[in-house]
């Protein structure tokens, strides 16, 4: 029996919305890598202070993209300029449908002529296997599953190790790894390097809000490259991430790894959903938090409120150029940072130490307990924006969100309210208990993060006694 396609499982499901929100899937895996080496504290610490070395080896998908078209076809699925990309750059590639919604979001490495690799979640490297499959492109495509979704007997390797070195003392980290001094390269350029006698690609890249580099190579120089990095990072106070940590950076550094694709409606996408396996990511993908519509478009997300506007550049043709243009001078919600309100969030987390109602579990680092976190903002109970990130940050002391918001209430110190938790007590999914709703202040802040306000209300806690 042929398996259903993503078309066929919309039509025998009919309302998308309650299926996504209702699926089993817990939030993304990163297999590969213990919870935390020392602790997740510490981990978060070392990107802001020191160093940090994160394993980006096991939990993306990997696609080669190689042949005479390959530059043509891509060019034509992204929204941002190929004028002046050559090899030994890279950019991010977040392709849109016709109607001008994301469907995800890669890091695209230009490795030569005729070569590149997108890095990333599934939904954009799915996007990419479709076109090139089309017969319109003289391409080929090589897709390395990410380690998840492996085999098990192939679950101890990859085509290429990829780790991401993070911090004030990365360059010294990196320098004393190599023996000499690193390149100096700008943003988004690649250069070879040497570590240990083996030869390295090094992508100027950052996370977490600090400079960094990715190093990336063949699978057999796995052990080579990562022992001599951490071997070098000793007097540097270099510290190996966890996954708990991993998953955390993001709210520093202001990126949102989480756009649901736009790809369950419209006739311009059916042919894609047809070709698409039910299995697929937008098959086994889940929806989770407190905004709710019957609408599965109202998930859909547009690239100015990824903060992705000023990639958006019409100097050639692509798909969704057409919608793009309309929509660039249209109000849009903007892309910030919230800063969430201490005592409440106490508030939240101290009703497990009660009987009866409880809010909904916040974990540490990150609180995200879905595929795609859509948490309703609010002022005066009326919504003015969507929150899709959340966790806990060390380096600041606090719950941060990162969330997309109406433009009348964008502006740094702006008081709003995130609504926390699902409707009528939660939805099926396993990382959700039953719960309450509640509703946890929070300040505008930009991103990347910056504190607007310190707390005023509370002398601290080092200040208290028990009583």
């Amino acid at each position: 029996m042929t398996e259903k396609s993503l078309q066929q499982l919309i039509e025998e499901k009919g309302d998308m919305v309650d299926f996504l929100r209702n699926q089993q899937t817990g939030p993304n895996v990163y297999p590969g890598v213990p919870g935390e080496y020392s602790n997740w504290r510490d981990e978060q610490r070392a990107w802001a202070e020191t160093a940090v070395l994160f394993n980006q080896s096991f939990h993306m998908v990997d696609l080669l993209v190689t042949g005479p078209d390959a530059f043509k076809m891509l060019s034509y699925l992204a929204p941002n300029s190929f004028k002046g990309f050559v090899p030994n750059r890279a950019k991010q590639f977040a392709p849109v449908t016709p109607e001008g919604y994301v469907i995800g979001d890669v890091i695209l490495f230009y490795l030569e002529e005729e070569k590149f690799e997108l890095v990333g979640r599934a939904p954009t490297i799915e996007w990419v296997e479709f076109h090139a499959a089309s017969g319109k492109w003289d391409v080929k495509v090589e897709r390395d599953e990410r380690t998840a979704a492996r085999p098990l007997d192939q679950q101890g390797y990859r085509r290429n190790y990829r780790f991401q070195l993070q911090g004030p003392n990365a360059m010294k980290v990196l320098e004393k790894a190599m023996g000499e001094t690193p390149p100096d390269l700008k943003f988004f350029h690649m250069a070879p390097i040497r570590i240990n006698g083996v030869e390295v690609r090094a992508l100027r890249h950052g996370m977490a809000g600090q400079p960094g580099y990715e190093l990336f190579g063949p699978w057999k120089d796995y052990d080579t490259v990562r022992n001599a990095l951490l071997e070098a990072g000793t007097d540097f106070g270099l510290l190996p991430s966890g996954g708990r940590t991993y998953s955390s950076n993001t709210l520093e550094s202001g990126w949102i790894p989480s756009p649901l694709p736009a790809i369950y409606t419209g006739e311009s996408m059916r042919e894609y959903r047809e070709w698409l396996s039910s299995k697929s990511y937008g098959g086994m993908t889940s929806i989770g938090g407190s905004f709710v519509s019957d609408n599965i478009e109202d998930y859909y997300l547009n690239p100015w409120e990824l903060g992705y506007g000023i990639m958006v550049k019409f100097d050639h043709d692509f798909i969704g150029r057409e919608a793009l243009e309309k929509m660039k001078d249209q109000p849009k919600r903007r892309k910030v940072t919230l800063a969430l309100d201490n005592e409440d969030v106490m508030r939240v987390i101290s009703s497990m130490l009660t009987k009866g109602d409880r809010a909904k579990y916040m974990d540490f680092p990150s609180a995200v307990y879905a595929m795609h976190p859509y948490d309703s903002v609010l002022v005066d109970g009326k919504q003015v924006g969507l929150s899709t990130w959340i966790g806990y940050t060390q380096n600041e002391g606090r719950f941060l969100a990162l969330a997309m918001v109406d433009e009348s209430v964008a502006e740094p110190g702006t008081q709003v309210s995130l609504l926390w938790g699902e409707p009528n007590g939660g939805t099926r999914k396993p990382t959700v208990e039953r719960h309450v709703q509640t509703e946890i202040r929070a300040t505008v802040a930009p991103v990347p993060y910056s504190e607007v306000a310190r707390d005023s209300y509370a002398e601290g806690w080092r200040t208290k006694t028990a009583g």
